[in-house]
């Protein structure tokens, strides 16, 4: 029996740094049948894996809302989800965790994800084998008058100075 995973917690904001609050939208214990693995077994036909994942997202406008658009919809993630099982060809648990990150950071604009993706009696002496992995989204590169001045700057030149 698998034991009672503690509701998601937030990510630590870094000492100094100016990260807002991240509210928290979760899916737990999604399964679901998919092609996956390094052994020869494991490759020829579908095997049971449970996807965990928490996407953080600063406050959403669905709070004052109430509107689903304002928000990340959990049951659009797990249609996603689902297709991804289908059509992924991916051999180890942290290359598909990792593209679950992408899909939660890049199409459904969290700020912050954690994803847990196990294979559940892969031995028969282990309730779960699998991996945990954070990623955070890359902060906006800086645009217009800005970007130009830093790469100025990055070149070794100051704007202004002859």
């Amino acid at each position: 029996m698998i034991a009672h995973r503690p509701h998601p917690q937030p990510p630590q904001a870094e000492p100094g740094s100016d990260a807002q609050p991240l509210d928290l939208i979760f899916i737990e214990g999604f399964t679901g049948q998919t092609v996956i693995g390094i052994h020869d077994s494991e490759l020829h036909r579908p095997q049971t894996i449970r996807i965990d994942l928490t996407a953080g997202v600063p406050r959403p406008r669905a709070c004052d809302t109430d509107q689903i658009a304002d928000t990340i919809d959990y049951g659009v993630v797990r249609e996603r989800l689902q297709r991804l099982l289908k059509e992924h060809r991916l051999t180890l648990l942290e290359s598909f965790a990792e593209m679950v990150a992408e899909i939660l950071l890049g199409e459904f604009g969290a700020h912050w994800v954690r994803v847990v993706v196990v294979k559940p009696k892969k031995f028969d002496d282990v309730d779960a084998v699998g991996v945990a992995i954070e990623r955070r989204r890359p902060p906006e590169s800086p645009t217009g008058r800005s970007a130009t001045v830093l790469s100025l700057i990055g070149a070794g030149m100051v704007p202004g100075k002859p």
